[in-house]
């Protein structure tokens, strides 16, 4: 994994989930930030976008941040200083992360100066 660029964790398009039923799902956050990264394709180029399998654990996520922040989507930071004010957090492997939609659609704004999401 890249360590000069953020790197974005999204689950598949379709993925099953036996608990929930036989038919497939998707990841209502994930699609909002895959719409975020079709609304403005620059981004695609600034940040490196991996799909993580829905089933847990998710070994490469793990890998970066720790067992507790496998969930996606998961915003992994460059190693470079985040913004001011950015929604950040930091995991036990001392890597910095933003979670969530929102809240990567905030940081998004602030690093690239894409429009900020509307609460």
């Amino acid at each position: 994994m890249s360590n000069d660029k953020d790197v974005l964790f999204l689950l598949p398009q379709a993925f099953a989930d036996a608990k929930q039923g036989s038919t497939d799902f998707y990841c209502p956050d994930c699609v909002t930030v895959n719409g975020l990264l079709a609304y403005h394709p620059h981004l695609r180029e600034r940040i490196e976008v991996k799909v993580a399998p829905f089933t847990r654990p998710r070994q490469e996520v793990i890998a970066v941040l720790g067992p507790d922040h496998q969930g996606c989507p998961v915003l992994v930071l460059a190693e470079e200083a985040p913004p001011e004010s950015a929604p950040v957090r930091r995991s036990i492997t001392g890597r910095q992360f933003v979670a969530g939609a929102l809240e990567i659609g905030e940081y998004l704004a602030r690093k690239y100066g894409t429009p900020v999401p509307h609460r």
